[in-house]
């Protein structure tokens, strides 16, 4: 296979951005900023996420087996590039983001536009990113969008001609 061609098609693919959250109940609160998402059935309504293997995000969730996925708006790409790093709790926020406990108890940024939180229904344990199946069980509209809500969120693209994901 050329390597190149590869990259290049895969990098076809649209991404959105979103900041996944979990804290395991026993102190430990992580958040990354995540891209390959996708709803995957109706009824129950259910999201997959694929979180890298090696990341505090994937061990907090698959510990306290829920999550929220929160959605960022066209104007918060200084949010996604804050959880491209490992998160910093202080002074009450996630990475400088405030937020609240949710239902399932994952942290919920508050300016986020929208949020879903889900419990965790399976895993998939293949290659460096595990993909998580949540059953989304509480939905949070913090800011309805003005249009299409697809057209609201923050999308790779948007972070700038030298940021890609995928290949």
């Amino acid at each position: 296979m050329n390597a190149d061609a590869k990259k290049t098609v895969l990098r076809m693919i649209p991404y959105g951005i979103y900041v996944l959250t979990a804290d395991d109940g026993k102190g430990n609160i992580a958040a990354a900023t995540v891209n390959w998402v996708t709803q995957s059935a109706f009824a129950p309504p259910l999201v997959v996420v694929g979180v890298k293997t090696d990341s505090g995000a994937y061990a907090a969730v698959k510990a306290a087996q829920a999550f929220a996925l929160n959605m960022l708006g066209k104007e918060q790409k200084g949010v996604a590039f804050a959880f491209f790093k490992p998160t910093q709790v202080s002074d009450g926020k996630l990475s400088g983001q405030t937020y609240r406990k949710g239902t399932t108890g994952a942290p919920v940024l508050t300016d986020a536009p929208g949020a879903v939180e889900c419990r965790v229904t399976a895993l998939v344990e293949q290659g460096d990113h595990h993909i998580i199946v949540g059953e989304v069980v509480e939905a949070h509209l913090n800011r309805p969008p003005a249009g299409r809500p697809d057209a609201a969120i923050l999308e790779m693209k948007d972070l700038g001609d030298n940021v890609f994901y995928g290949g």
